[in-house]
């Protein structure tokens, strides 16, 4: 590993313009596919560095990628954007404030800033050390939820990269444990007939029946699925608001979920037979549309362990006092266990502290349970690692409204260019070490050997893009 210090200043001399870029997304957010206005923040400023830039990608609107570089290896850094609904807070302050709309409540206005400071320090070095390389910053929306990069995977996006480096904030640093779960949301509608329902219930035929009967069968599926498989869902449509009337149509949204790529296809086919018991038990036709779907985290052990190094030479993120009050501020309307599962998290004893300023080992970790991400689908595509880097109080839950409210934070914004030099400095060493992605790559093809990629969407699923025709 070369010294770090020779790129960090790269990040550095360009801090603060993406400061006002985060600053920028997180006073204008915008939910999976609508993120219009962030998307156009980073255009604008992938514009103003000079890159190659493609819109559009997988036919999503909010889609995009900037390219420097000529020759070479292609490292991608991965960026985000998109907010979440009903987490609009009034920032710097430590109460709920609602302001009604959409909140960045896992703190992607810092992922997409970060990743793109990253790309353009990388650029800088390259052009310093003249080494050949390219460096790409996609701007991928609809994370939560839309399934974004599954629908760019499955395009053909990512099939000339060599490797793809990442972060999420969290209230520790370390590596991002290489764990998440494949899952699928499917809306399943049932169509059936109305009817008074007093006067002739027997000539109706309830969707709203069907609908409950299936949530029935789903929960009693629970007893004999694996314990690491999670099934959740929510009334989309529940027939209408006058008793009196059989509901005709009623719509659930089912979001099943697996470790492995294989549970999650062989889950989906249960709940699918649920779904037409429903329908056969309450003589109505049942509709079945995949919403979304990703992938399990292929794990990549040598660049993870390349991150690590460059985790572990710059340390945990430097807050001062003013940091400290802010975040004891935002625990003090947090539970103990929210503080102790952080620690638990971290494989530590809780301590008291109010902002890491520890770095934790991968190996330190302790199997824990996971969510889901689009990024997983990435990582089957190629060699992908990613950060965690502490940009809030210790104990935040995300999709919050305390992690928004610390979104604006001078402590967030240390945390997001700490990430873009770890970043940075891991890109670095791709291309500075022929050895080290070459040996990457080989591990990735033999992961690949073992278990091919299958795109968990098939070719008629489209991306849920307002507007669109699904």
């Amino acid at each position: 590993m070369r010294n770090s210090d020779e790129i960090w200043p790269l990040v550095e001399a360009h801090e603060g313009e993406f400061v006002t870029l985060a600053n920028a997304v997180f006073d204008t957010p915008e939910v999976a596919y609508t993120e219009a206005k962030s998307c156009a923040a980073h255009l604008a400023q992938l514009k103003a560095e000079g890159a190659r830039i493609s819109e559009n990608l997988a036919g999503i609107p909010t889609a995009i990628m900037g390219e420097w570089g000529q020759g070479g290896p292609v490292v991608a850094i991965l960026g985000e954007y998109d907010a979440l609904p009903g987490l609009g807070q009034v920032p710097g302050v430590a109460e709920a404030q609602p302001l009604g709309y959409f909140g960045h409540g896992c703190g992607h206005n810092l992922l997409g800033s970060a990743a793109m400071l990253a790309a353009v320090a990388l650029r800088d070095w390259l052009a310093q050390s003249g080494k050949p390389g390219r460096v790409r910053f996609y701007g991928c929306p609809a994370e939560e939820g839309g399934a974004a990069k599954a629908f760019m995977v499955r395009a053909g996006l990512f099939a000339d990269i060599d490797a793809a480096i990442t972060w999420h904030p969290n209230d520790f640093t370390g590596i991002m444990p290489p764990r998440a779960l494949a899952n699928m949301r499917i809306d399943f509608t049932f169509h059936g007939r109305s009817a008074h329902a007093a006067g002739s219930p027997e000539l109706g035929r309830s969707g709203l029946d069907a609908v409950e009967l299936m949530n029935v069968g789903v929960n009693y599926m629970r007893e004999d699925m694996p314990d690491d498989a999670r099934v959740h869902y929510a009334y989309l449509d529940a027939g209408g608001e006058a008793p009196n009337v059989v509901q005709a149509k009623a719509t659930v949204r089912q979001l099943i979920r697996s470790p492995s790529n294989k549970g999650l296809r062989d889950l989906v086919a249960r709940v699918r037979k649920i779904g037409e018991g429903a329908a056969l038990m309450t003589e109505t036709r049942v509709e079945a549309r995949v919403v979304s779907a990703v992938s399990s985290m292929l794990s990549s052990p040598v660049l993870e362990q390349a991150m690590e190094a460059q985790i572990l030479a710059i340390g945990a993120p430097e807050f001062d006092d003013a940091d400290r009050a802010f975040a004891a501020d935002i625990q003090q309307t947090l539970t103990p266990e929210h503080i102790a599962d952080t620690f638990w998290r971290a494989g530590r004893e809780v301590e008291p502290k109010v902002l890491a300023d520890f770095v934790v080992k991968l190996a330190d970790m302790p199997d824990a349970g996971a969510g889901s991400t689009d990024v997983a689908d990435v990582s089957w595509a190629v060699p992908t690692v990613q950060a965690y880097v502490a940009t809030c109080a210790i104990g935040t839950p995300f999709h919050s409204w305390q992690l928004t409210a610390q979104g604006k934070s001078t402590a967030a914004h240390k945390g997001m260019a700490h990430a873009a030099k770890i970043m940075a400095a891991t890109g670095r060493d791709l291309f500075a070490r022929p050895d080290l992605l070459a040996e990457a790559k080989a591990e990735h093809a033999t992961n690949l050997a073992r278990e091919p990629y299958v795109c968990p969407l098939e070719p008629e699923v489209m991306p849920p893009i307002p507007g669109h025709k699904a």
